[in-house]
């Protein structure tokens, strides 16, 4: 049962290789969602300080029935976040806010910040004092693992250069018609596991006809093929959900796609548009 299996970062920690995501869940209803999601078997939740729903992802946590020791806890670092002085306060308050001892997984959430995500400038300097910040926290055994999320190779490069500590991971968008190969390859050749957020591109895999008639062939939903294809690619998805039949559906992907069905969906035209998500610089790209 995937819910099950783990990938191990370079540092050894390991890590269940299908995660939840909590974005747009609200603080209030993240509680019963997290509750929910480790009654099926999920023992790992994403959030970030920018989803405001740290409290209540701690709160179910706490009140899930599962030892803290069997869970995975991510949270992101702000992306606005860019000194080290801030960036151990924010730390901290994460910590303060979930209510727990430790984080397994904290990362820097953008190499830039929000507002200025399109623009030239690259936060270089800002990024390597966040990360010393992160290298602190988990030489202090506040964090378990540490890393980045929408970082490019000329970010990570930044980081690899200067830091003492290699990052363990980098969340990107990542999904059947958009697989940025050069980025993965790059994080694969330095040891730093790949996590796939959006798996179902936000939605608008469903549109796609091919991908309905590939998911109809194995018998499966559109999220399950997507998920699965994430996985075949040694990828960890991300979906993110509220709805307990959506989480049960989502992890229920013990089959395989052949290697011709996945040469389709690697080849994909890629999406354009993610319609209403397309106001975030994320999709906007």
């Amino acid at each position: 049962m995937m819910l099950q299996e783990n990938y191990k970062l370079s540092n050894g920690v390991e890590i269940p290789k299908l995660g939840l995501g909590t974005w747009f869940i609200s603080d209030e209803d993240v509680v019963e969602a997290v509750k929910e999601a480790v009654k099926l078997g999920y023992r790992h939740i994403d959030t970030a300080q920018a989803y405001q729903n740290e409290a209540g992802v701690g709160k179910g946590i706490r009140e899930c029935g599962v030892n803290r020791e069997e869970l995975f806890v991510t949270t992101k670092l702000a992306a606005e976040v860019k000194s080290y002085d801030e960036a151990v306060a924010s730390i901290d308050n994460s910590l303060k806010t979930l209510g727990l001892d430790y984080i397994d997984l904290m990362i820097i959430h953008s190499p830039k910040p929000w507002a200025n995500f399109l623009e030239d400038e690259a936060y270089h300097e800002g990024n390597r004092e966040a990360w010393r910040a992160l290298e602190d926290a988990y030489k202090a055994g506040k964090l378990k693992a540490i890393g980045v999320s929408n970082f490019e190779i000329a970010d990570l490069k930044n980081i690899l250069e200067s830091s003492e500590i290699k990052p363990m991971v980098n969340q990107i968008l990542a999904h059947i018609s958009k697989m940025p190969s050069e980025l993965i390859q790059f994080c694969e050749e330095n040891g730093i596991l790949v996590e796939a957020y959006s798996p179902i591109g936000h939605g608008e895999l469903f549109k796609n006809q091919e991908v309905g008639k590939i998911a109809e062939k194995y018998q499966v939903s559109v999220p399950q093929l997507a998920i699965r294809f994430c996985l075949q690619q040694d990828l960890l998805p991300l979906p993110k959900t509220a709805n307990p039949a959506h989480m049960k559906n989502n992890a229920d992907v013990d089959f395989e796609i052949s290697e011709a069905d996945m040469q389709s969906l690697l080849n994909m035209e890629q999406i354009k548009d993610y319609g209403d998500a397309s106001m975030f610089p994320v999709y906007a790209k």
